[in-house]
């Protein structure tokens, strides 16, 4: 694979493939040892949105694989002083590989086709999150061992995260219930594509009641309920989804021991309280740790 822009991109067994690379790096950095995958190679960097999880990962993970970073302003995105075609052509001489963080995906589609030398990474759209997805994988992985057959609630907004979450839970076998208020349900293309590569069983189903969609689940997900870009309407989400936080109510329906996750920053007392982003099932800081070792993998995989 050239690129990693969508999961869809990928298969199921490709997917599995990183994540078991990612337990072993994870394994062997406990062990001090890191195999110089990036030795001599220089990666790009466009944050065009704020990151705290994201950018720390990948600049640890590219200087821990022997690799150089290169941080370009975030105007380069925009494609006004120059059109994003002539962006990857010129990087392309330059750089081995491109992380970019910005709000149109079509923005990175554009970068990964006119930059034929050059690796593109999604690093967040405003229509998916990949890198985050593959942490939620492995740390579901690590919890569970095998995860066919089991189910995985997504409370909020049908958003990038949701999607992501829905594409490579079910190219593992994992169902995805996904519960939304009217409006802001996960797009039917969505449904539909992710339908197409579900595996052993699994299914993805959209709920507008919260407890009917946790139900006897094995984890419950959710985000902020504004992403970045829609601040402007922070304050009628927090009315419409308040319905939707997940508190200890909400976690009691679910099965025992069902896993809290949540890709991070959280707002405490809106979307999830805090008794439960404690709680001893919560694996939020599991995910953030696991966007280091996956992002790891995704780089020896992809550029080494």
């Amino acid at each position: 694979m050239r690129h990693f822009i969508d999961l869809l991109d990928w298969d199921g067994a490709q997917i599995v493939k990183l994540l078991k690379e990612a337990a072993r790096i994870k394994k062997a950095q406990r062990k001090g040892k890191h195999k110089p995958y990036l030795q001599g190679k220089v990666l790009g960097l466009i944050f065009e949105k704020p990151s705290l999880r994201t950018r720390s990962t990948f600049e640890i993970a590219i200087r821990e694989l022997g690799g150089d970073t290169l941080h370009l302003p975030a105007t380069l995105a925009e494609g006004t002083r120059e059109p994003l075609q002539d962006v990857a052509r010129n990087l392309e001489r330059w750089v081995r590989a491109l992380v970019i963080r910005t709000f149109a995906q079509e923005k990175v589609a554009t970068l990964a086709a006119a930059g034929r030398n050059l690796h593109v990474i999604n690093a967040l759209t405003d229509e998916e999150h990949p890198c985050q997805a593959l942490a939620d994988a492995f740390t579901m992985r690590e919890h569970w061992g095998e995860c066919r057959g089991r189910t995985v609630a997504f409370v909020g907004d049908g958003n990038n995260v949701a999607t992501s979450l829905a594409q490579v839970a079910c190219m593992l076998g994992i169902t995805v219930h996904v519960a939304s208020p009217h409006g802001y349900e996960l797009p039917d293309a969505v449904v539909s594509n992710v339908s197409q590569v579900a595996r052993d069983g699994a299914r993805i189903r959209r709920f507008l009641d919260p407890r009917d969609a946790v139900a006897g689940v094995d984890a419950v997900y959710t985000d902020v309920w504004a992403s970045m870009g829609e601040e402007a309407e922070a304050e009628e989400r927090r009315r419409i989804f308040a319905p939707y936080q997940v508190n200890a109510e909400l976690m009691a329906a679910a099965a025992p021991g069902a896993l809290f996750m949540h890709c991070l920053p959280a707002h405490r007392g809106e979307e999830v309280t805090s008794d439960v982003i404690d709680s001893s099932v919560s694996v939020v800081f599991d995910q953030a740790e696991n966007r280091l070792h996956t992002q790891k993998a995704l780089l020896s995989v992809l550029v080494a």
